[in-house]
């Protein structure tokens, strides 16, 4: 979720980040973070880049001249996966994901076996993509996708990661020997030999990892950084032998309890108890058994509290005075009035709790909250009355983790401040109780400035370290000194006196330092590794750190150079921790080299590109190795079925690039040198994620929407915006949330109002021969309009593909029950053709050659056979993760964009 967007992470306006929508009654939690387009480049043109900066706050509404309020929430990106779910009510039942899950199980599969595609290694860094849009040599190496979760067993040898909607990988290698030395170009990395081990498991979102004093490793679901590209999970799990152990459904902690929760932090208590931070408070359990209910500790709003049943229908959390019914709690900002962000358990005595709880854009309730004897309940519970600096405790304390020392006499916190959040950094600061009371006093041992001073790759004028405090935190202490301490928040922070000194191990990246340069001859600088950091483990002699790249190793005392970065960080992503989370995939045949050329967008990783894919998802890529030809956040595009190297892919916000070469480059240092052509129309509300196409029937002619709808009839010779028309305004306030276009004839459906108050939306077409706006009947579900098809043998046949759940598991007038709908009358009227489709958001469509349709949905693909009406799961081996869209190659082969495992690819039933 990187804001960090500059000439070397695709010079557009984006603004990228997390956040949902708050009432009116709140402080407006839904702000848009500004990326860090106008930052001085060595090459770049300062006065284009001023413009990119211009047109990001006009974006986010805000105003131009506030050209230091970088860090705002991108309410935008919650919209493309939040809302999307949620609208138009903002409330799903804990049920939802679960009964979606029981309907599958009960699905029969059609015949065939899905491939995985993306498994080859990711580099970051390849050579062959220097292109001007590129972030290409800047240190982060061979990357995948973010990892919020990590734990280690005491002797480094096995490591198990968190995919943030992938599951769980086991390395038993992890302590595997670095390949490459010297500079970042190197790319230093090792082969730790990932197996995934949670595939069988109803949600892989991931919230965190822990692994138990009895061996036991423990997977919370449901990744709690309130991102737009996080999922509720469905629960808690345990698994009892996890070297060589998989996760079952058998394996589930407790019952219902905490499903669809997100649970940011679990952690172990030295009375065999295992803590749960979640956003509906905290809960706790044994940590010897999956057997019994979780146990309901605190929550400080209890009249947000929705009433919690387990599974005999006990109620272990009593409604809310505020609640209206057992699906909804009060109004839709409800979910932030019981933010657990931590919770710490006083090695000398287990029966003291520490909680950070609260709201990262702040809130009465916020602050640091203990209790003396937990066995006592919720009333043992109180809020501590904690200075920190000029701060006291109250709504001004954010986003926090704790750390205590091994033996409980130091207590660390990195504290967030709400009152900071759309400033150049929204960090409060690190400090220690030497104490080890929650009480303190405390003591501030690291500010912005001075970890700006230590190393770090940010630039304090425009972004600071912290920036994204309220999003990249974690922090632990050597379990063998208590005054060496790592933080992690954009970047890796290290002290090892407590804060006297401070180094950073892993900085945002080597652009600006002197040691780089756009030549490899050149480039001196150590591998820098991934920004934007999740998660961290001590295991043996190593620290392992997950971030939106994965995971990277170092020694727990290793080696720094005079910058203060080390040169000893070695990447832990070798392709067989395929996390990664794309939102589209763009097929076309590779003349080069033969099969296909396979590219895709993806969060905080730029676009992937593969070449010679072949139909049974094996490659023979000539560097043995996918490469990123565009930086920063990837999003959709589409590439000529006919030469897979012309393709169109986004940054976000509609900012388009084509390429006829994919953007291959030996070392461009300036736009007119570049291999990609920038196409931006300027749209005035486009989504985070805009939607583009290209025409199924015309593979020179491709669609676009914001606000408005553009198309270019000879997209692959275009220029610069000029080649795009303004065909269609869906009018002010609304965005484009799909498109699709065959022999001209095109369907777009939009959004807006967008969120859950005040919730529109509509299709329009020029099926007929005009643009118009479709009139829906009541029985269309008011709901997003994720995904469209339209039939290139006849412009008056379609289909809608709709988020959301069903009436069942939302609020609201006109839901609806079903996830597509097909017109073949040119949107005049529609069916709903769902049947026995599980019932589950659904976000791509296909009509296949023969006749039969594939959907996509957040738990995997699903197949009706031609002339038949009821749907089966679409093969096997395809894990049970969020399908973001689906592309027909021309190699008759279907491929599947995951959002955390990565592009798969099957060949249909004929």
């Amino acid at each position: 979720m990187s804001p960090f967007t500059t000439t070397r992470r695709r010079v557009v306006a984006g603004i990228v980040g997390t956040g949902l929508v708050a009432s009116a009654g709140m402080a407006f939690a839904g702000r848009h973070e500004l990326n860090e387009q106008w930052l001085k480049y060595q090459w770049r043109d300062r006065g284009y880049n001023a413009a990119v900066m211009e047109k990001a706050l006009m974006i986010a509404g805000g105003n131009p001249t506030e050209a230091q309020s970088e860090s705002r929430e991108a309410v935008t990106i919650a919209e493309q996966f939040a809302q999307a779910r949620t609208a138009p009510s903002g409330i799903v039942d804990s049920g939802a994901y679960g009964n979606a899950y029981s309907q599958i199980s009960s699905l029969p599969s059609t015949a065939g076996t899905w491939h995985e595609v993306t498994k080859s290694p990711y580099n970051a860094d390849d050579p062959r993509y220097r292109d001007w849009f590129s972030n290409s040599s800047g240190g982060a190496g061979y990357v995948t996708g973010r990892v919020t979760g990590l734990a280690a067993d005491p002797g480094g040898k096995y490591v198990y990661a968190a995919g943030a909607d992938g599951g769980v990988f086991r390395s038993s290698n992890a302590t595997a020997a670095a390949k490459g030395s010297g500079p970042s170009w190197q790319a230093q990395s090792a082969n730790p030999g990932w197996t995934p081990i949670a595939d069988q498991l109803p949600s892989l979102s991931s919230g965190d990892l822990e692994l138990a004093k009895d061996g036991s490793l423990w997977f919370a679901t449901g990744e709690a950084n309130t991102g737009g590209t996080s999922y509720v999970g469905a629960g808690v799990y345990r698994l009892g032998d996890p070297k060589t152990g998989s996760f079952s459904t058998g394996d589930q902690v407790g019952g219902q309890e905490l499903q669809s929760t997100t649970i940011g932090r679990i952690r172990p208590g030295g009375d065999g108890k295992m803590w749960a931070a979640t956003n509906r408070g905290i809960w706790y359990h044994s940590g010897s058994s999956d057997s019994g209910a979780w146990t309901f500790a605190f929550a400080p709003n209890m009249s947000w509290m929705p009433k919690i049943t387990d599974d005999a229908g006990n109620v272990l959390v009593p409604e809310g005075s505020n609640c209206t019914d057992d699906i909804a709690c009060g109004p839709t900002n409800a979910a932030y009035k019981n933010i657990v962000n931590d919770i710490a358990v006083d090695p000398k005595n287990p029966k003291h709790v520490v909680a950070a709880i609260g709201w990262r854009s702040g809130d009465t309730y916020n602050g640091f909250y203990e209790t003396k004897d937990y066995t006592k309940g919720p009333s043992s519970w109180h809020k501590l009355a904690v200075t920190l600096g000029n701060i006291k405790n109250g709504s001004d304390v954010g986003y926090t983790t704790f750390a205590f020392s091994k033996a409980g006499d130091r207590l660390y916190a990195l504290v967030q401040q709400p009152s900071k959040i759309a400033s150049s950094s929204s960090l409060m600061g690190i400090y220690v109780s030497k104490t080890g009371s929650p009480l303190g006093p405390w003591n501030q041992i690291a500010n912005e400035a001075q970890l700006h001073n230590s190393g770090s790759a940010l630039d304090r004028k425009g972004y600071g370290v912290g920036v994204q405090a309220w999003y990249n935190q974690f922090l632990t202490v050597d379990p063998n000194n208590r005054d060496h301490v790592w933080a992690g928040l954009e970047e890796v922070f290290e002290t090892t006196d407590a804060g006297r000194h401070w180094a950073t191990p892993s900085p945002y990246w080597n652009f600006y330092f002197p040691c780089w340069s756009i030549s490899d001859a050149k480039n001196t600088c150590p591998l820098a590794g991934h920004p934007d950091q999740h998660s961290v483990a001590v295991g043996g002699k190593n620290v392992f750190f997950g971030n939106d790249g994965g995971v990277y190793r170092r020694p727990v005392n290793g080696s720094l150079n005079a910058n203060k970065n080390a040169t000893d960080l070695v990447a832990m992503n070798d392709g067989t921790n395929s996390a990664l989370q794309y939102y589209s995939v763009s097929v076309g045949k590779d003349t080069e080299h033969g099969g296909m050329v396979v590219s895709g967008g993806l969060q905080d990783n730029g676009v992937s590109n593969l070449f010679h894919v072949n139909p049974d998802g094996s490659n023979a890529d000539p560097a043995g190795r996918m490469g990123s030809n565009f930086g920063g956040d990837g999003a959709d595009g589409f590439a000529d079925p006919r030469q897979g190297c012309n393709q169109i892919q986004e940054y976000v916000y509609l900012s388009l690039y084509v390429t006829n070469n994919c953007a291959q480059n030996p070392g461009a240092t300036s736009e007119a040198t570049a291999t990609s052509r920038s196409l931006d129309p300027g749209d005035p509300n486009p989504r985070f994620i805009a939607p583009v196409g290209i025409d199924a029937g015309n593979p020179d002619a491709g669609i676009f929407g914001g606000q408005y709808v553009y198309t270019a009839d000879k997209v692959w010779q275009a220029q610069d915006s000029s080649a795009l028309k303004k065909v269609f305004d869906n009018g002010s306030g609304h965005s484009t949330t799909a498109v699709s276009m065959a022999n001209g004839v095109a369907y777009t459906s939009w959004c807006g109002p967008c969120n859950n108050q005040g919730f529109t939306r509509g299709i329009s077409t020029n099926a007929g021969g005009t643009w118009h706006q479709l009139t829906l009947p009541a029985s269309f579900p008011n709901r997003f309009v994720q995904g469209l098809w339209a039939d290139p043998a006849d412009g008056m046949h379609a289909y809608a593909a709709v988020n959301g759940f069903s009436r069942r598991f939302t609020e609201g007038p006109g839901v609806g029950l079903g996830h597509l709908y097909e017109t073949k009358d040119g949107g005049k009227t529609w069916t709903d053709v769902s049947a026995n489709l599980p019932d589950v958001p659904a976000s791509t469509v296909k009509q296949l050659p023969n006749g039969a349709v594939v959907v996509g949905t957040d738990l995997g693909a699903f197949y009706r056979a031609p002339g038949a009406t009821d749907w089966q799961r679409l093969g096997s081996g395809l894990p049970l993760t969020v399908v973001m869209k689906l592309e027909l190659g021309p190699d008759g082969v279907l491929y599947a964009a995951t959002h955390g495992r990565g592009i798969w690819s099957i060949t249909p039933p004929a």
